[in-house]
């Protein structure tokens, strides 16, 4: 008989892939080869792509032309605006943007083709118009009209402009495109599993990353980043965070943006998130919230040996950044559409359905009654 896996899948190697790899008890996160500490300050969100795309790092006329495709193809289909436009304006922004890239796979013109051609030219599709698909689900809720891409912009600039309706500081903007390359790409994590198990039934990549936004929606994966600013204005200051921690302890509650299913030390991201988070709420006055966020990291790690992941010092970053608490885990997938678009093709290069055996725990052998002796 095969042996069973544990509670949710822990240790148990599903696949292989080469795009990104995790050590999780040396803290160590590698796209193709690059360790993240390494592209971190160095690399741009698209050369992030480029590299998980083709398995090398852009030259400069590479680079420049890949931002210009992605340029060129910013502008959503009209009848997806009409349809996110028709959504009731309470809809959080998460279900909004499942819906408008399952709207977009409607109209995409290579939508059942998965042939490696195709879902190139979908991928780049994807990554390019899920910034704008949150930019108009943002303005559409504040009952304003959504913006038209600007192809002159770099992707991140043009977001902040096509949200805020006009363009940010240098400093937010490359903030914002360094937690993008951060976000990228983590090995089978939830929402990527699940694009993989959606693409390994020959499903068509819109299917497959619609299921991926699906599954980062919740709190316990991309939900976690809105989910730990919340935690830190519940405490609401710095003399609070002890107090606040001893009552969530005894409540047993999850504290969110703490602890890591792979990483059993430092998650490598949120060393950058960290230096982002001391800087940026420093220039934006909000300096308490680094501060409470490095007590309670503090007292995580020497009450509970417990360190923060990637989703609590970015609720820091962009809370900063004066972005809306509820689009935290659409920016989340903003960055990790390169990502799921990546697996996708993977999957589909070397294809097997993904189909695992299940532990049986119910009962056996019972014997049918009729319906008038029960």
């Amino acid at each position: 008989m095969t042996a069973a896996a544990g509670k949710g899948l822990e240790g148990v190697v599903a696949s292989r892939t080469s795009l990104s790899f995790i050590d999780g008890l040396e803290g160590v996160l590698v796209y193709r080869g690059y360790n993240i500490h390494e592209l971190a300050p160095n690399a741009s969100f698209p050369e992030g792509v480029f590299l998980l795309w083709t398995g090398r790092l852009p030259t400069r006329s590479e680079l420049d032309a890949f931002e210009a495709k992605l340029a060129a193809r910013r502008g959503l289909d009209p009848r997806t605006l009409e349809a996110l436009m028709s959504l009731p304006r309470d809809t959080v922004p998460m279900a909004a943007l499942r819906t408008g890239i399952s709207i977009e796979g409607l109209y995409d013109p290579d939508a059942e083709d998965n042939s490696a051609e195709a879902n190139e030219r979908k991928a780049v599709r994807l990554v390019a118009r899920t910034p704008t698909l949150i930019a108009a689900i943002h303005r559409i809720r504040q009952g304003l009209e959504p913006l038209s891409p600007d192809p002159s912009l770099s992707l991140s600039a043009d977001f902040v402009r096509m949200a805020n309706g006009e363009p940010g500081t240098s400093e937010a903007v490359d903030a914002l495109d360094r937690t993008l390359l951060l976000y990228l790409d983590h090995g089978f994590n939830a929402s990527t599993f699940a694009c993989r198990v959606i693409a390994a039934t020959l499903g068509d990549m819109h299917s497959a990353v619609t299921g991926g936004v699906g599954a980062l929606k919740g709190s316990l994966h991309g939900g976690a980043n809105a989910k730990a600013m919340h935690t830190l204005l519940e405490i609401g200051e710095l003399e609070n965070v002890g107090p606040w921690l001893e009552r969530a302890f005894a409540e047993k509650r999850k504290i969110m943006g703490f602890g890591h299913r792979v990483y059993k030390t430092e998650d490598p991201r949120a060393t950058h998130l960290r230096e982002m988070s001391r800087v940026l709420t420093q220039q934006a006055g909000l300096a308490k919230f680094y501060e409470m966020s490095r007590e309670l990291e503090d007292q995580m790690i020497s009450q509970k040996g417990i360190n923060p992941n990637v989703d609590f010092y970015c609720a820091t970053v962009y809370y900063a950044l004066g972005i809306p608490i509820d689009l935290y885990t659409p920016l989340f997938a903003m960055g990790r559409m390169g990502g799921w678009t990546a697996h996708v093709m993977e999957q589909h290069a070397d294809n097997r359905l993904i189909r695992p055996r299940a532990e049986y725990v119910g009962e056996v052998d019972l014997r049918w009654v009729a319906i008038g002796d029960r």
